[in-house]
């Protein structure tokens, strides 16, 4: 289901087609070497061979293809390995269309400047670095419009989250989020409510036939 998801993000942007899949690391390696495509989407977490794992062997193996990882892997530790590992873009899940799309039109445009035979100037290298580390000129995620120091017991890593997951979806009561992103119904509550006091999302009142009314909340 989550390939399915990623297949369709990345075919919905111009110049982009899937054309092979696998569900682990192992098959992985196999379907870079059957297909030879550019790019890979590539999750840490995978069975029988993982991604750490995958990527090294691609670099072993220099195999000539690139890699972005989308994984909700958000540890120092693996974010420096597979940083070394050179990774064209890391995608942290949940992530919304936008963000694939904005490293998929980066990345072309990274390939469009990399097929030139001639010497590169100092500019035209600084313009392939730009790229190569995933930036854009889009709007960044609303947190970054948040105030800088948040309130005691708050962690940015997980503000982050909640936002990326509310832009991934057509709205989200508390539990909804707590359930998709791995943390207390209790947690997620606190969060939303700081975001919407920050006017960084809105909320919505759902009145059901039976029970309590729900808070549903939404990205802008």
């Amino acid at each position: 289901m989550v390939r399915e998801v990623n297949r369709q993000f990345i075919e919905k942007v111009e110049h982009f087609q899937v054309i092979g899949q696998a569900s682990n690391g192992l098959d992985g390696i196999a379907q870079i070497r059957k297909h030879q495509p550019d790019l890979v989407f590539m999750d840490i977490f995978m069975p029988e061979q993982d991604g750490i794992t995958s990527l090294r062997k691609i670099r072993e193996l220099d195999l000539p293809v690139d890699v972005i990882t989308v994984t909700a892997a958000n540890d120092m530790e693996t974010v420096r390995q597979v940083l070394h590992l050179g990774v064209f873009d890391y995608i942290m899940k949940p992530f919304s269309f936008e963000r694939v799309q904005g490293t998929l039109e980066n990345y072309l445009r990274f390939k469009q400047q990399t097929q030139t035979e001639r010497e590169l100037t100092q500019g035209e290298l600084d313009q392939l670095f730009h790229y190569r580390g995933g930036h854009n000129d889009e709007k960044q995620p609303d947190t970054l419009q948040l105030e800088q120091n948040l309130p005691k017991g708050f962690n940015r890593a997980t503000l982050d989250k909640v936002v990326q997951f509310l832009q991934s979806v057509d709205g989200a009561s508390a539990e909804e989020v707590a359930t998709g992103i791995g943390i207390a119904r209790v947690t997620a509550r606190r969060y939303l409510d700081y975001l919407e006091k920050q006017g960084a999302i809105t909320m919505d009142v759902h009145y059901g036939g039976i029970g309590r009314p729900i808070n549903y909340y939404f990205s802008k």
